[in-house]
């Protein structure tokens, strides 16, 4: 269903308010250089630091801005499972084609929670939905056995796997079936994890690079994995940098190099060093987007 270079949208802010102007200049600017699909109010889009009313009104933004030329996967997760549902009824009045919902944060469910969680939101909502398992954000890990239990649910449609295990990824298409969407969460390890079988990357830095990300994609799917490599040795630097503090504070301030947005964010994130900040500017020379 999703395949390719798919955007973990950046919330562009100003004077501590989503800059509604940018934000949806961004997406157009996603649409015209490629970028096969988009996701508002994930982690890089700092919804954990934004109200409902604010959340719900990114994702209407998104979806008015993309006029149905991308799909739209909208974050609706939460370490509550009621809130959750209704983030997600939320993204399917809105018109989203899909929910990424996370795994619960600082509850730290079993495995059996996790099911009943993502069960509950799969039974009140009739909207396909992408698990996003991130150990690192979230303490818990949805285990592969799990996954497969989840992925016999008609509307549980895929992972944007983010475990930083490659091997995770043929594990599990063969526990889930080959028909079963697995998107890469980390742009490092995109095209080692589309080898073994993951069909795109859900990515940050296509924030900054969206074009070399779609290309990087595009070749990968139809098997041109040199060339593939060749994009992706390019980008690898940025790739880094972009992570060097906690994200989104690093790929804000690349996207305010290019003059997309401010390089805003919201406490408990602060603006990024001044160390880092070389170090993006840096990076996004050798990648050929600054001069």
């Amino acid at each position: 269903m999703f395949r390719g270079s798919i955007v973990a949208l950046i919330t562009p802010f100003r004077d501590g308010k989503v800059d509604e102007k940018a934000f949806q200049s961004l997406v157009e600017w996603q649409v015209a250089e490629g970028t096969h699909g988009l996701v508002p109010c994930g982690t890089t889009g700092e919804s954990p630091t934004m109200s409902h009313a604010e959340h719900k009104r990114v994702v209407e933004l998104c979806i008015e801005a993309a006029a149905g030329r991308r799909p739209v996967i909208a974050g609706t997760g939460s370490n509550s499972t009621d809130e959750a549902i209704e983030l997600t009824r939320h993204a399917k009045k809105a018109g989203a084609q899909a929910a990424l919902v996370v795994t619960p944060y600082y509850n730290k469910p079993t495995q059996a929670g996790l099911y009943a969680h993502y069960k509950a939101i799969h039974d009140a909502v009739d909207l396909p939905i992408v698990i996003y398992n991130i150990p690192p954000r979230c303490v818990i890990d949805m285990s592969v056995e799990t996954m497969a239990r989840l992925a016999a649910l008609p509307n549980v449609i895929g992972v944007k796997d983010a475990t930083g295990d490659i091997s995770r990824i043929t594990r599990q298409r063969l526990a889930c079936g080959e028909k079963f969407c697995q998107l890469s969460g980390d742009d490092a390890l995109a095209l080692g994890q589309m080898a073994h079988g993951a069909v795109g990357c859900i990515s940050v830095t296509a924030n900054v690079a969206p074009r070399q990300l779609s290309e990087m994609q595009e070749l990968a799917l139809a098997g041109n994995f040199a060339a593939a490599r060749e994009r992706h040795d390019r980008l690898q630097p940025l790739h880094e940098a972009l992570f060097c503090e906690s994200s989104p504070g690093p790929v804000k301030y690349a996207a305010s190099l290019l003059g997309r947005c401010t390089a805003d964010t919201r406490l408990p994130l602060t603006e990024i060093a001044e160390s880092s900040r070389q170090r993006v500017q840096d990076a996004m020379k050798s990648a050929g987007l600054l001069n």
